[in-house]
């Protein structure tokens, strides 16, 4: 069987080099859009969704990740944009970290679709734990009580995709 959708499944890789040029705002709302069509634990809609594209609050956010990650590279492989999502602590919502994730899935496979790169990038729990990070959400509008769940470079890819490595064996199963 097959379609657009299950193509765009098996194709989509991780982009880990971009091209400087920025993403238009149309091909970033079919992005964002995307994301807001993942499925939530009780259609609560939990999650919240930030697109970073100016150019300070990108270098504090590579400056926070690299150094909750102990390096000095650019832990968002120097994307013209990075989307953040965030949503409840476990104690307020159980499923935040799952509706979260499924966000953020969504939006690297509209990205592929429309001939985007992006790629995940954890440690945002950890940066948005600090006062620094606090501050920033705050100044994001965001509510309080959430935490970083994880995010994506989003941009142009500056080198062709990889092919995709080999599904291991017995990687699911049937039991009728």
């Amino acid at each position: 069987m097959d379609n657009e959708v299950l193509k765009a499944l098996r194709e989509r890789r991780s982009v880990r080099a971009y091209k400087p040029q920025q993403i238009t705002d149309e091909e970033l709302q079919a992005v964002l859009d995307a994301g807001t069509y993942a499925p939530t634990g009780m259609g609560y809609q939990d999650p919240w969704i930030v697109a970073v594209q100016n150019p300070d609050i990108i270098a504090q956010l590579v400056r926070m990740n690299a150094a909750v990650m102990g390096v000095k590279s650019n832990p968002y492989y120097d994307a013209p944009t990075i989307v953040l999502v965030f949503a409840s602590r476990p104690e307020r919502w159980e499923n935040g970290v799952c509706d979260g994730s499924l966000v953020l899935g969504n939006m690297m496979i509209a990205a592929h679709a429309i001939g985007l790169g992006a790629c995940w990038i954890n440690r945002e729990r950890e940066m948005f734990d600090t006062d620094e990070g606090k501050a920033l959400m705050k100044s994001f509008g965001l509510p309080d009580g959430l935490m970083g769940v994880g995010s994506i470079a989003l941009g142009y890819a500056a080198r062709p995709l990889p092919a995709a490595k080999p599904r291991k064996d017995k990687y699911y199963r049937i039991v009728k």
